[in-house]
């Protein structure tokens, strides 16, 4: 495809040539003389002049002399669109493969593709173009929409609702048992029954062996666009705001409220029955104890302002040097400030 056809495609700008032939998509390290890349984050800026791509995808701001270039205000997507041009997603042509087992009350809708050793129980309803991958389970009184993708050994329990365009990854338990216990006299537990629902919303993606749980009572809720990571874990009762990203190893105690358009990096842990607001971000490892208001971001634990943490962690490595020196003083009998103890 020609640069200056790939620019009109993808609403860019393009400054240089545009005759150049692309036949692919790569990074910045990895790309030909024949393929597009992309600068996204300024810390790679060194690599303009390293990179032997034939075109690479810029901000409105960066300067790059001598280089074929597609300027765009967000060149990650971009880039995003550019591999759809090139690298083709594999859906199955729809047919339903005759190891699968169907409930004779099940209902699906048109153009189904559903593979080896699918399970779909009674009562389930499916709506048009799903694709169903080897050992999928659907369990009884499913409500899935449009557009459904389940990859093999995803899992959607009883009652579940799910909405359009929704993708489950691997190995994906949507509405398992929440983690209920009542402590028994004699130190043993009685498992409380749950009896509660969990919802999907339209646009959700939930990746290889996460697990959101279902509620006691009431549901546990992911409202639109939230994009979870693999090994997740989604407490009981739990309300995801929408466009929320939980990336890998987060896990949520039940009942926790996080609001629209938040980030809670690899392994962040968040407390229960806490509520995080809209815009916040946790740094990788931080742990949650307490209510974080809207636009903060917070590190560490028990989690604190970032900027805070920061200089905490500066701090951190010099305590044995600092700790030496006030024992010196206090040997000398004398406060830091020279005054006498």
């Amino acid at each position: 495809m020609k640069l200056s056809e790939l620019a009109v495609r993808l609403g860019c700008m393009l400054v240089g040539p545009g005759d150049i032939e692309i036949t692919g998509v790569a990074g910045m390290d990895e790309a030909s003389d024949s393929e597009l890349t992309f600068l996204a984050n300024p810390k790679y800026n060194r690599k303009l002049r390293t990179t032997r791509a034939a075109a690479i995808i810029v901000g409105p701001d960066v300067q790059v002399s001598g280089r074929p270039l597609l300027r765009a205000d967000n060149p990650y997507l971009v880039f995003a669109k550019a591999l759809e041009l090139f690298v083709a997603t594999a859906r199955p042509l729809p047919g339903i493969h005759p190891t699968a087992v169907i409930a004779p009350s099940a209902r699906i809708g048109r153009r189904p593709a559903i593979g080896p050793y699918v399970t779909i129980e009674e009562g389930v309803e499916i709506g048009d173009d799903c694709v169903l991958k080897s050992f999928v389970v659907i369990y009884h009184g499913a409500r899935v929409g449009d557009r459904f993708f389940a990859h093999s050994h995803a899992v959607v329990r009883e009652n579940v609702q799910v909405g359009n365009h929704v993708t489950l990854q691997n190995g994906a338990v949507v509405g398992s048992d929440g983690f209920g216990f009542a402590r028994l006299a004699d130190g043993s537990y009685y498992k409380i029954v749950q009896a509660g629902r969990v919802v999907i919303e339209d646009g959700v993606e939930i990746q290889a062996h996460s697990c959101v749980d279902r509620a006691t009572i009431g549901e546990t809720r992911l409202r639109r666009g939230v994009k979870v990571d693999n090994l997740v874990q989604v407490g009981h009762s739990c309300d995801i705001g929408e466009n929320t990203l939980l990336c890998g190893q987060v896990g949520l105690a039940g009942s926790c409220k996080i609001g629209r358009n938040v980030v809670l990096a690899g392994q962040v842990g968040v407390a229960g029955h806490l509520t995080i607001g809209d815009s916040v971000i946790a740094t990788a490892q931080s742990g949650i104890p307490s209510d974080v208001e809207s636009n903060k971001t917070v590190s560490g634990y028990p989690a604190i302002e970032n900027t805070l943490w920061l200089k905490c962690s500066a701090i951190f490595s010099k305590l044995p040097e600092i700790y030496a020196a006030f024992r010196k003083v206090r040997q000398r009998g004398e406060a830091p400030t020279g005054r006498k103890v």
